[in-house]
């Protein structure tokens, strides 16, 4: 196995494992919103910060995820070169970040500097995954 395709290979798995955080979190949202004791006060406080931001959070989280799945299965499976394909797969684990980011502003009171730089990271891996896909000339089957 060469290293180039352990590279996409690092973000399917990684992706796998912070999806299935984040599923988890979306079930402690469930709870909090249908069967906690005092759900009434979560569902009045449904629209407003922190409960908005943690379903943002979960919603970014699974996004971003989902993202480092595909974009790992296309760096596995494309031919991007290995510098290029070292730079997508960084900034797509950097993109992750984000949700992480929302979170660290909810629960730590931290302020959006994570939220920022997941969120340029996620932007720049998918711009330069398009750049280097629409550069590849493919040979037909």
């Amino acid at each position: 196995m060469n290293n180039k395709s352990t590279i996409g290979k690092w973000n399917i798995g990684i992706g796998l494992w912070v999806m299935a955080g984040f599923m988890i979190y979306g079930f402690i949202l469930i709870y909090l919103r249908d069967f906690a004791p005092d759900k009434e006060a979560w569902i009045a406080a449904y629209n407003v910060s922190p409960h908005f931001e943690a379903r943002l959070a979960h919603v970014h989280g699974n996004l971003f995820s989902f993202l480092n799945i595909v974009f790992g299965f296309l760096l596995v499976k494309l031919p991007v070169k290995a510098s290029q394909a070292k730079w997508i797969s960084w900034l797509a684990l950097a993109g992750l970040l984000m949700p992480l980011g929302i979170l660290s502003e909810i629960y730590l009171a931290l302020p959006p500097v994570l939220v920022l730089i997941g969120g340029l990271s996620i932007l720049a891996a998918t711009i330069l995954l398009g750049i280097a896909v629409t550069q590849m000339k493919f040979q037909p089957a």
